[in-house]
């Protein structure tokens, strides 16, 4: 390559880029838009969840443990009158479960026996219903401590459980959940910044001076590759301030080897996204295209929201060709854990060989030629 006619494209592609909002707008506010909108939208949490408590004999046995429901942030508590209530209103969707608290709580509490409580679940929301069953469990604990400690005794328990919550100790989902947003939200940006702008290129006949020109393929290829490679890592950038000081993600690993791993996996969204422009030289088609085998792969099988061990074989064998998959978790691991090297290193190596491939073939497709 020429180092003269490669500095004359990059410097005609930053102008483009300048003068051209659509590049900016993908680079810049689409990962804004994405991540305002998947960030405070997608939560594996449940709070505030309707639960109706049916208590046929209130009385001082019955109250402290509703109340522990209602000082509870994950419940909205519901008195209903009877059980036939609660599964009308279960039916009708206006409660997810109802807690049962027969007539002889209060006697089998005061009593040598134990006391038992009903539990009813709305099992079509099967995730929901094990939250609200952990909860649930975890109120009764509560109150029975509560109880054993107004009585003056201890907990009949051989065993003394405690639970030690390793890289998210407050359990929010927004830590988990946003960096693999940036992963998805890159995926897409990627491949779009050089799918559309090259495909855009062929539709208005730019590219053909370009081919009558001296330059040689691969002169064009790296022209482009390397200005939509610095607004990439702007989008990245910007990204990554926003997880941190926005939505209060902890950066526990290094901003180097983040900022290694990115700059990877930015050279395979863009090398996907050439190899895009070459298929279909129209922008709706190469968007089309884009969405379809960057984004929605990502979104659903690179782990950011379904755990890919829970997947059927077949399935996890072909989450092994998704760069996301790598990148998701490289990005989880520096964000929470911080620099875990056999966790990192291993999808740096996934991450360059697939960067040399996509732009290996992106190379070996492209001629200077129009048909």
């Amino acid at each position: 390559m020429n180092a003269g006619r490669l500095r004359g494209l990059i410097r005609k592609e930053s102008v483009q880029i300048l003068r051209d909002p659509s590049a900016l707008a993908i680079a810049f506010v689409l990962p804004l838009f994405l991540l305002l909108l998947f960030g405070y939208g997608v939560s594996l949490n449940a709070e505030h969840v309707p639960v109706g408590v049916v208590a046929e004999h209130p009385n001082p046995q019955t109250d402290p443990f509703v109340a522990t429901l209602r000082r509870s942030r994950y419940f909205d508590v519901h008195t209903l009158p009877s059980p036939a209530a609660a599964q009308i209103a279960m039916a009708r969707r206006q409660i997810s479960s109802f807690v049962w608290l027969r007539s002889d709580f209060a006697r089998q509490t005061l009593g040598s026996g134990p006391a038992t409580i009903g539990v009813a679940l709305n099992g079509v929301d099967a995730n929901t219903a094990r939250l609200v069953q952990g909860y649930l469990t975890q109120s009764w604990q509560i109150w029975l401590a509560q109880l054993q400690q107004e009585q003056g005794g201890a907990l009949a328990f051989p065993v003394g459980l405690q639970t030690r919550i390793w890289f998210n100790p407050a359990l929010r989902s927004r830590d988990y959940l946003v960096p693999g947003l940036i992963a998805v939200i890159m995926t897409l940006i990627g491949a779009l910044l050089t799918a559309l702008v090259v495909a855009r290129e062929w539709e208005r006949g730019t590219m053909e001076a370009l081919m009558a020109s001296p330059v040689t393929m691969a002169e064009i290829l790296f022209g482009k590759l390397l200005p939509y490679f610095v607004l990439g890592m702007g989008g990245m950038a910007l990204s990554v301030a926003l997880a941190v000081f926005l939505f209060a993600v902890p950066l526990q690993g290094s901003v180097l080897v983040l900022a290694a791993v990115s700059a990877l996996f930015l050279l395979v969204a863009l090398g996907m996204g050439l190899l895009i422009s070459s298929l279909a030289r129209n922008q709706f088609v190469a968007g089309q295209i884009a969405i379809v085998v960057t984004f929605l792969p990502a979104f659903i099988l690179s782990g950011f929201i379904f755990d890919i061990r829970s997947m059927p074989l077949p399935i996890r064998l072909i989450t092994h060709v998704l760069p996301a998959r790598y990148f998701v978790s490289s990005l989880q691991t520096l964000f929470l854990a911080g620099n875990v090297w056999a966790v990192v290193l291993p999808d740096i190596a996934a991450l360059a060989l697939m960067a040399a491939f996509f732009l290996g073939v992106t190379l070996w497709r492209s001629h200077k030629r129009l048909d």
